[in-house]
C-alpha cells in the first residue's frame, strides 16, 4: 500500500540547513564542483555539526513517540547534492539518530519542481534562490541564517515564532505601510478591523501546527506558537479578527510597534523565527534560528529585487 504523506506535517529540509556545511559550501563556490565532490567523498563518514535547524527539525520528529502508532510530522532531505555526494547527508543522519529516510538529491538541478511531489508544507534552506523558487511555487519556504551562538534549545515543547504581515498574513497591509506610510497604514487597519486578512506564504503552515496542537490536551501540548509583530495597538485588532475567522488560536502574541523583536525570541526560547523583513531576521538571528520569508517574484510591489549566491546543500 502507498505510503501517504497528506496526512502529516512534511518538512523538506536542505542538507546544509540541517547540518554545518559552510566549509564545504565555501569549496564548492571558490573550487568549483569536483573539487567539492572530491572532499565530500574524501570526509563522507566524517561526523557532521548540527546546522541552524537541527534542533527544530530534532524537536518535530519527536512528535512521532507521542502518539502511538500515528506519524504526525516528516521531514525529507530536499538537496542540489548528488546521490553520490549526498551520501554524507544520510551517514550524518544516522549518526545523529534523527528518522530520517525520505530525499530527493536533484544533482544540481531546481528543487522547487520536486516540492509538490512529496507535499512538502515547509522547506528550509540556506540557498536564496532555491527558497525564492519555492516560494514563487506556493510553497512555504525560508532562508535560513547562520545558527546563533551557544542556543539552547527548550526542552519537551516546540516553539515556532512568527511575523504577521507578508509571512502569515499576505502582503497587503505590508505594501500599503511600504507605499504610502504609517499614517495610511493605520487608517487602512483601523477601517478594516473587523476584516480578516488574506492567507499569507505561511498561513497553511500555521493550521498544520493548529491541527497538531489539537491532539493534545492545551496543559499538555508539546507545541507552542507566537506570534511577534512590529504592529501595535490598534493595528493589533485585526490580527485577532483574522486568527478568529481562521479558528486558530495562538499560545502568545507581542505587538511591538517598532521594538526589536530579538529580545522577546530569546525569551519565548523559539526553535524557529519567520520573518520577511532582512533587518528583523539579522538582528534575531544572533539569539534564535531564524529564517527571511522573500516576497513572491523577490520583490514587493516594484522594489528592489533581492537576490544571492548560489549554494550547495
Amino acid at each position: 500500500m502507498p505510503y501517504d504523506l497528506s496526512d502529516k506535517l512534511v518538512i523538506g529540509i536542505s542538507s546544509r540547513a540541517l547540518f554545518d556545511l559552510e566549509v564545504e559550501n565555501a569549496i564548492y563556490d571558490e573550487q568549483g564542483v569536483e573539487t567539492y565532490a572530491d572532499y565530500q567523498r574524501a570526509h563522507e563518514n566524517d561526523p557532521l555539526q548540527p546546522g541552524t535547524a537541527f534542533p527544530l527539525v530534532k524537536a518535530l520528529l519527536r512528535l512521532n513517540e507521542l502518539i502511538p502508532e500515528r506519524r504526525l510530522v516528516e521531514v525529507v532531505v530536499i538537496s542540489r547534492n548528488t546521490p553520490d555526494t549526498g551520501l554524507r547527508a544520510f551517514n550524518a543522519i544516522a549518526a545523529h539518530k534523527l528518522d530520517i529516510s525520505r530525499a530527493a538529491f536533484t544533482g544540481g538541478g531546481p528543487t522547487a519542481p520536486y516540492l509538490q511531489a512529496f507535499k512538502i508544507d515547509l522547506f528550509l534552506s540556506r540557498d536564496t534562490g532555491d527558497v525564492q523558487e519555492a516560494i514563487d511555487a506556493g510553497v512555504a519556504a525560508a532562508q535560513l541564517y547562520a545558527a546563533p551562538l551557544d542556543y539552547s534549545a527548550p526542552d519537551n515543547q516546540i516553539r515556532i515564532a512568527f511575523d504577521g504581515d507578508a509571512v502569515l498574513f499576505s502582503a497587503e497591509s505590508e505594501r500599503i505601510f511600504a507605499e504610502k506610510g504609517l499614517e495610511a497604514f493605520a487608517r487602512h487597519e483601523q477601517r478594516h478591523r473587523k476584516k480578516a486578512m488574506k492567507e499569507g506564504p505561511f498561513a497553511k503552515l500555521l493550521l498544520a501546527l493548529s491541527a497538531i496542537q489539537k491532539q493534545f490536551p492545551p496543559k499538555q501540548c508539546p507545541v507552542r506558537i507566537a506570534i511577534v509583530t512590529a504592529r501595535n495597538s490598534p493595528a493589533h485588532q485585526r490580527v485577532i479578527h483574522t486568527l478568529r475567522t481562521w479558528n486558530v488560536t495562538v499560545d502568545e502574541a507581542f505587538f511591538l510597534g517598532g521594538l526589536n523583536k530579538a529580545e522577546v525570541l530569546q525569551a519565548f526560547g523559539a526553535h524557529m523565527f519567520f520573518d520577511d523583513q532582512e533587518g528583523h531576521v539579522q538582528k534575531a538571528a544572533v539569539v534564535v534560528p531564524s529564517g527571511r520569508v522573500p516576497y513572491k517574484g523577490g520583490t514587493l510591489e516594484g522594489g528592489r529585487v533581492a537576490r544571492g549566491r548560489g549554494s550547495k546543500g
